[in-house]
């Protein structure tokens, strides 16, 4: 049976993380969660005191970025691959708000982009994938045979990371997180290189008012169809 490439983008805190990890499983595909990318190589611009500090340095990080080793293991407990950066595992490091706050800024870099959009297609070359991020079905598999927009209201999306960031301990507040949402909103639809947009051929998903059973469901039956109408026509 022939595989496809799914991409799901969209907004940030829309769930594409979550949704991407249940279709990948039920379908048997790769899961590559390239926001994890784009984190990883923010966390080691803030170790490495590019960013976060009086005034950033995207030179010097774009400089050491064939230094940045990233790759994804498969957690048999978690059931999904974690992220690496040069060894280390950094999956709960890279979920914090301070790697929220930058995260943008680092992605719109174009020489970062460049790197990671590269990894990206090498992952994707043989399909069976499903892969989320924020230019997937328009920049790095711009002929994914199923693409999916993500969407809710910035103050739906900004209550989900709030409060997932309480339940791992972090002292946060509300409008703070909110004022993140915005800003990380503003700066990936409108940066320079590879923008957030939704592809002309893409599913547009509102699930503001959806649940993640509910949302799981009908996506995973329209990737049924998808693939059942690609292997009838082979």
């Amino acid at each position: 049976m022939k595989k496809i490439t799914v991409a799901i983008d969209g907004f940030s805190s829309t769930g594409k993380s979550t949704l991407a990890k249940q279709l990948a499983k039920a379908l048997g595909y790769v899961y590559v969660d390239t926001g994890a990318m784009y984190r990883a190589v923010t966390l080691f611009a803030l170790r490495n005191g590019f960013v976060g500090g009086e005034q950033n340095n995207m030179s010097a990080l774009v400089k050491l970025l064939p230094k940045i080793r990233l790759k994804f293991k498969f957690n048999q407990e978690l059931g999904y691959a974690e992220i690496y950066l040069n060894g280390e595992n950094v999956e709960n490091e890279i979920r914090t708000l301070e790697v929220s706050r930058y995260v943008s800024q680092v992605a719109a870099i174009e020489e970062v982009r460049f790197k990671l959009v590269d990894l990206q297609k090498q992952m994707g070359k043989d399909k069976g994938i499903v892969m989320d991020g924020r230019d997937i079905g328009t920049v790095v598999f711009p002929d994914a045979e199923l693409k999916v927009f993500m969407t809710a209201s910035p103050e739906v999306r900004a209550n989900r990371r709030y409060k997932e960031l309480l339940e791992k301990g972090d002292q946060v507040n509300f409008e703070e997180v909110l004022q993140n949402v915005k800003e990380r909103d503003y700066i990936d639809s409108n940066r320079e290189f590879s923008p957030l947009k939704k592809a002309q051929d893409a599913i547009e998903f509102d699930n503001g008012d959806m649940g993640r059973k509910e949302q799981f469901e009908r996506i995973y039956n329209y990737a049924l169809r998808v693939i059942e109408k690609i292997n009838k026509d082979a």
